[in-house]
């Protein structure tokens, strides 16, 4: 890594950790006990221009590589706050800026930059699909200059705090394209309008403050220059951005690990229990270093995967190893700083517990461990497909 990035490093750090300071505990407790949008925490971090730090300079943003986003989300995480409320703005807009055409770039991604248009709803996963993406069965059926939509999406994170929405929609029927991967398309959303003629979107309830929601399309009308790229072809579209989407994960996950080790530490040496702090107990050491330990190492490879991808090469295998490893860094972490505190883990004021919940969503989602094995014995180990 040059000079001139590390520096650019340890300046956003710097202001990632101000932003931090201006929210602290108190008010992310608030927001998940209200179940709220953290909004002031995000038009922050959009006023500061960190959520355009990946558009490139012509459309209005910092045009940095993956792995500034990287730091920006890793130092959230690591000094207290939460970016799972505004994450995807970072990853939905690669979509766009990858396979766009020109006057979609330019009527969306200055707007995206400027905060003034915000893209943070990715509508892939059905109710009965799950992860067997190629299995969905929302369908858009084109109609002169329009596209009808029809279908159900679920676990869309963030749909009633966006102006856009990346849509992925079967355009070809299932028992008529040759490979199963074709006949779906992706669109750009505007969610405003599809709220007055079509779209309805339910809140869902869950363990976490995730601002989830469940998203119905009855007839559905949306202009055909809402389609992005070649029709039929939208999946390998979708793909590229997850690589982005894993690799960010996996920088929350790291940060929150940290955030788990740091709190772990410091209780450990201030809490005296039997006339001697409980951090001087090897029952108390050992899985905080071990967790330190599988945090760094996660770390590397999540450095390695966003390597790859910033020289474009196909990080598939280390964006999802990343994410894997990462999230079970973090788990662990936070397993430990549970047992760590003890009974004052369960305490809302420590926010051990909160954070707890959080980062066990990132075991689960945005895609399954069992899946990532999956990938990796197929495509690096010549294995037999197992799905």
């Amino acid at each position: 890594m040059s000079e001139d990035l590390q520096e650019v490093i340890v300046q956003i750090r710097d202001t990632v950790k101000k932003v931090c300071e201006e929210f602290p505990a108190e008010y992310w407790r608030a927001k998940d006990r209200e179940r709220s949008y953290p909004k002031e925490f995000v038009d922050k971090l959009t006023e500061l221009g960190l959520l355009a730090s990946l558009i490139p300079e012509e459309y209005g943003g910092s045009g940095m590589p993956i792995s500034i986003g990287v730091e920006i989300l890793k130092a959230i995480h690591e000094f207290g706050g939460n970016a799972g409320a505004c994450h995807a703005q970072m990853y939905t807009m690669g979509t766009v800026l990858r396979h766009g055409n020109d006057e979609q770039k330019q009527q969306y991604l200055p707007g995206i930059a400027a905060g003034d248009l915000r893209l943070q709803a990715f509508g892939v996963t059905e109710p009965t699909a799950g992860s067997d993406t190629t299995n969905i069965s929302t369908f858009a059926v084109r109609d002169g200059d329009r596209y009808i939509v029809n279908g159900q999406k679920v676990w869309t994170s963030r749909a009633e705090q966006s102006d856009l929405m990346i849509l992925l929609a079967r355009t070809t029927p299932k028992d008529e394209v040759k490979k199963r991967t074709d006949g779906l398309s992706v669109f750009l959303i505007d969610m405003r309008e599809a709220q007055k003629n079509g779209m309805t979107i339910n809140p869902l309830r869950t363990m976490i403050n995730h601002s989830t929601t469940e998203i119905f399309f009855d007839n559905l009308s949306i202009p055909a220059s809402s389609l992005i790229g070649e029709e039929g072809k939208g999946l390998r579209y979708i793909l590229s951005g997850m690589n982005a989407e894993r690799i960010l994960i996996a920088a929350e996950c790291i940060g929150d690990a940290r955030w788990f080790i740091q709190k772990s530490s410091d209780y450990a040496r201030e809490r005296v229990v039997f006339g001697r702090p409980i951090g001087q107990n090897q029952g108390i050491q050992f899985p905080i270093a071990r967790a330190f330990a599988n945090t760094e190492a996660a770390e590397a490879i999540l450095d390695k995967a966003a390597r790859l991808y910033e020289a474009g090469e196909t990080s598939g295998t280390y964006a999802n190893m990343a994410k894997m490893l990462a999230s079970e860094a973090s788990w662990e972490a936070a397993d430990t700083c549970m047992q760590t505190h003890g009974g004052f883990a369960m305490a809302e004021e420590y926010d051990v517990e909160r954070k707890f919940r959080e980062c066990r969503l990132y075991r689960i989602a945005p895609i399954s461990t069992n899946l990532i094995l999956s990938y990796i014995a197929e495509r690096e180990l010549e294995l037999p497909r197992s799905y």
